[in-house]
């Protein structure tokens, strides 16, 4: 179990935290935020679609993102309503996230998966801790501990404390031993949109 990126791991670690998964939910390792983590998501099969229907551009430019949130989706817009720092953010949009002629825009562009949890794989609860805790802006988190640590207790507070789950390999498995806090953002934020839209690059 040297490696997130093992078919064992998978399907161990989707057994152990099942109870914490919606339906439908995929899994995807990668490297984001400095830190590599397997992530279970759920893809917006629509929003996927459209996409690839309209050829669009990546969208992972926090001005453009940033741009998106402030326009309803679907709804026409006129330009007169926008200022012109406004104008000039939607006429730089990259293709395919908004319909726009000289007088109006719509956006289409939605998220377009929903990530329900990052796991990160740590040799000690302290190095999980830190790594699992940069994606606190962004997911449900939790830590894969490689041996059972020796302040167990300890451990276990420190992570609840900061809402980050913890697993334990085993020999035949994975055991959720605290399960992470639910994923409740204040609000929707560029930089969570951004997030989304990286680990959408891997998956295509």
């Amino acid at each position: 179990m040297a490696t997130l990126a093992n078919s064992v791991i998978d399907r161990s670690m989707r057994t152990a935290s099942a109870a914490l998964l919606a339906a439908g939910a995929q899994t995807q390792v990668a490297s984001l935020q400095g830190v590599e983590a397997l992530f279970f998501y759920r893809l917006d099969s629509a929003e996927h679609a459209r996409r690839r229907h309209a050829a669009a551009a990546r969208l992972d430019r926090m001005t453009a993102l940033e741009t998106l949130l402030d326009l309803p989706v679907g709804i026409t817009v006129p330009l007169g309503a926008l200022d012109a720092d406004q104008r000039r953010a939607v006429r730089a949009l990259p293709a395919g996230c908004a319909d726009r002629d000289r007088t109006s825009v719509t956006r289409h562009a939605v998220r377009p998966a929903r990530v329900d949890l990052a796991v990160v794989r740590a040799s000690g609860w302290r190095q999980g801790l830190r790594d699992a805790g940069r994606f606190a802006p962004f997911c449900r988190r939790a830590m894969l501990l490689t041996r059972r640590p020796s302040h167990l207790d300890e451990a276990l507070a420190e992570a609840d404390f900061y809402g980050i789950g913890i697993f334990l390999a085993t020999g035949d498995g994975v055991e959720m031993v605290l399960e992470p806090a639910a994923y409740r953002p204040l609000r929707h934020t560029a930089a969570a949109w951004c997030f989304v839209e990286e680990l959408y690059q891997l998956l295509r």
